[in-house]
């Protein structure tokens, strides 16, 4: 079931999601060679628990951490761990959940660290572009599939290819909530986005092909060619006046 949040409930989501945005500008800035992603996910927790906040992941289905910290060929739900270390040329994605007086904020990043392959650059790049591609003229009445088809058509057309086993989804007082937002479809199909609606966006796209597997751990998925993968994710709510980013 789709719910529809008031202008007050979105008022706090501005709150929880600006906190969210804030975190992932933090982690990018501390983000360093070197660094083991355990130690990255320490500096996250400490973030959010200092502004009386919770972290959405920690303990989420059994979850054991704060952040789910991907590098190159996984695509999301990394775990991190002492025994991976951050290391030059890696696409390091980031996704982040917090929640703030009963109220969630979802967000990814994917960051390049030093210098990076030409088809990793890219990547990112366009990985972010699939998303305010996707968030253009959103708005009341907007078919959620037009969403999935501008993401879809963004990565293919450079190269890419959009992951089919993951998508968005609703979000509001709980982490996944009603819609699944695809990042793939067809232009005009799919229930149309009312007014109070909020959704996390995050087009995961691949250098290769759209194919993943999980891992044994449950959690991991890497490209099922093991090539690079990026993600980026923000939490959208729609208003009168149109699409509100909230993570930013």
């Amino acid at each position: 079931m789709i719910t529809l949040k008031s202008p007050a409930e979105i008022e706090c989501m501005r709150k929880s999601g600006r906190l969210t945005g804030d975190l992932l500008k933090y982690l990018e800035k501390e983000i360093k060679v070197g660094m083991s992603t355990k130690a990255l996910d320490k500096l996250a927790y400490e973030y959010i628990t200092s502004f009386g906040a919770t972290p959405s992941f920690l303990n989420y289905a059994g979850y054991p951490a704060s952040t789910c910290i991907s590098i190159d060929d996984t695509v999301v739900h990394g775990i991190p761990s002492d025994d991976i270390i951050i290391k030059e040329g890696q696409i390091v994605s980031v996704d982040v959940g917090v929640i703030l007086d009963g109220w969630q904020g979802d967000a990814a990043r994917s960051f390049l660290i030093g210098e990076c392959s030409e088809e990793k650059v890219k990547l990112v790049n366009i990985t972010r572009e699939c998303f305010f591609k996707a968030v253009e003229n959103l708005c009341d009445g907007t078919p959620l599939g037009d969403i999935g088809y501008k993401v879809q058509t963004h990565a293919e057309a450079n190269g890419f290819s959009v992951v089919r086993a993951l998508t968005g989804h609703g979000i509001g007082r709980e982490m996944h909530e009603d819609p699944s937002v695809p990042n793939y479809g067809r232009k005009g199909t799919g229930i149309r986005l009312k007014t109070g609606m909020v959704i996390a966006i995050e087009p995961m796209i691949n250098a290769g092909t759209f194919k993943v597997e999980f891992m044994r751990d449950g959690w991991t998925c890497k490209t099922q060619d093991r090539r690079p993968s990026a993600h980026y994710e923000n939490t959208v709510a729609i208003t009168d006046s149109g699409a509100e980013i909230l993570t930013l």
